[in-house]
């Protein structure tokens, strides 16, 4: 048991060093060599972890994808109060665009893989997952704003996340690019979120 711990205590190394890796220089920067010297780790533990290079970048974007996803999760699991519908959609959404400055690493490498998954069929098939459970998670909170009617029951709950989330992902290449102030997109979003309160309020 305790060599399988470490085991995977040294691929989540070697995941962090990954992306470390990419947000200082771009997905060119990654090779073995020198994931395994920013890992602190010899090459030949790279290659007892992960059997090729798609391997190691297939688990370093699952843990990034896992993270962005928890973080959303205990957004809304933090809360020790009931909040409004509203609330928790703008706070979720901000999570998921990765607006702060805690998340712009997580920006940076998450914008790395997208741009890198038409090359890998495998890279792909974790990002349409993850995609879809993020979608999942926006159209719970609308359907949670419709049951305490601050959305109307109306809309299209799936389709309206298609939209949100459609709009903080491009949120995300804007404040990268620096299109875009984190506060900026966040104001967006917030008109977005406030477009559906918009509504309700017209019936």
């Amino acid at each position: 048991m305790p060599k399988q711990v470490d085991y995977e205590e040294r691929r989540l190394r070697i995941a962090e060093a990954v992306c470390a890796l990419i947000a200082r220089s771009g997905m060119e920067a990654v090779s073995l060599r020198d994931v395994a010297t920013e890992a602190d780790v010899s090459m030949g533990a790279v290659q007892r972890c992960f059997r090729t290079k798609e391997d190691m970048l297939l688990f370093a974007l699952e843990h990034i994808s896992q993270r962005v996803s928890e973080r959303a999760e205990q957004r809304i699991a933090a809360t020790s109060t009931p909040q409004a519908a509203a609330t928790l959609l703008s706070h979720t959404l901000a999570e998921l665009a990765l607006l702060d400055e805690e998340s712009r690493t997580q920006a940076h490498v998450w914008l790395a893989f997208v741009g890198h998954a038409p090359a890998s069929e495998r890279l792909t098939a974790v990002l349409h997952e993850t995609y879809g459970k993020l979608h999942d998670l926006v159209v719970w909170l609308i359907r949670y704003g419709q049951d305490t009617e601050e959305i109307p029951r109306h809309l299209d709950a799936v389709q309206e996340a298609h939209t949100l989330l459609a709009v903080a992902d491009g949120l995300t290449v804007h404040v990268v690019s620096g299109h875009q102030s984190p506060e900026g997109a966040s104001a967006v979003l917030q008109r977005h979120v406030d477009s559906l309160l918009g509504r309700a309020g017209a019936r």
